[in-house]
């Protein structure tokens, strides 16, 4: 079922729902720039065996309104869009999970919003924390110390996106996937470019926006929050991560109160079919020790406010 949702005048987000109505509510919270679609059926599906699960496009992507140059906004509202899209759904609580941008919104909302929260889990972002890290052997590290982006991806990000039809434009994100993904899975271009052309046809057009990237992040911080949680949280390593690389699961798992930390072998910051199955039993394990009530029991948040559905 697919819904289009108000959440800022003349602004909406398209909205999917997978899996039982009844079942408890999982929202995917994609990362920057990123349509809902990023996160494959395959995995769609498997977690909608077991829940209610919602994906949507953020501002700025997919069928979601493009308009940060008339309506700027902060990366912060986009956390209050999650909790729109709950409100509109009639969902009190739900499992979050976030993938890099995403995982930055998750934590967002085990700060300020845990009571909408059944669980979170976090992908390949870093910690909303000033924190330091403590090493194995004891020492700290601050946090501002710890490892940033790989140079071929920060290299890869600084370069113009010029338009010189779809089929480069396919090639190009095909070739931003590969060098997301790491060295440790065998890359699968076809793949990669089949998922980037659906996206393509679910947008529109093949534009690519950089309204993330220029969105205020001033207010992000949430060290005395993130320590003091009762959220239950599970943070997902990827060794092969090239974005947020090693320690900053370890340090996600020590600053957010009593995380668990699970590493999936040979994952980078992407998707890759090999890691789907790993990814979907970790988060199915984690949200099957913290289950809430079903999502038409009593307690149902009916709060829908002014938006819409479109179908």
């Amino acid at each position: 079922m697919e819904h289009l949702v108000d959440v800022a005048p003349g602004v909406h987000l398209w909205v999917e729902e997978r899996g039982p109505a009844d079942a408890p509510a999982l929202l995917l919270i994609m990362g920057a720039q990123a349509s809902g679609l990023g996160w494959p059926d395959e995995l769609v599906d498997s977690l909608a065996a077991h829940h209610r699960v919602i994906r949507y496009d953020h501002r700025d992507t997919g069928r979601s309104t493009w308009a940060f140059d008339q309506q700027p906004y902060a990366l912060t509202d986009l956390a209050g869009d999650a909790v729109t899209v709950l409100d509109f759904l009639g969902i009190d609580r739900a499992h979050v999970v976030g993938l890099s941008l995403g995982g930055m919104l998750a934590q967002l909302l085990v700060a300020d919003r845990p009571d909408r929260l059944l669980s979170a889990t976090l992908i390949g972002t870093c910690a909303l924390s000033s924190t330091p890290y403590i090493r194995p052997d004891g020492t700290p590290l601050p946090s501002t110390d710890l490892p940033g982006v790989a140079p071929h991806v920060l290299e890869m990000w600084a370069r113009p996106v010029e338009d010189h039809g779809l089929e480069a434009e396919l090639d190009r994100r095909v070739e931003h996937w590969r060098a997301l993904g790491g060295d440790r899975i065998p890359f699968d271009a076809g793949r990669a470019r089949a998922m980037e052309r659906a996206i393509v046809e679910h947008t529109g057009h093949y534009a690519t926006s950089t309204a993330h990237g220029r969105a205020d992040t001033a207010g992000m911080d949430r060290t005395e929050e993130l320590a003091t949680t009762t959220v239950p949280t599970l943070v997902i390593s990827a060794p092969a991560e090239p974005v947020f690389p090693p320690p900053h699961p370890q340090h996600l798992a020590q600053v957010v109160r009593e995380a668990r930390l699970v590493e999936i072998p040979g994952m980078g910051h992407a998707l890759p079919r090999q890691v789907l199955a790993p990814l979907a039993a970790a988060v199915l394990a984690h949200t099957a020790g913290h289950r809430g009530h079903r999502s038409g029991a009593p307690g149902r948040h009916t709060g829908r406010g002014p938006h819409r559905s479109a179908t």
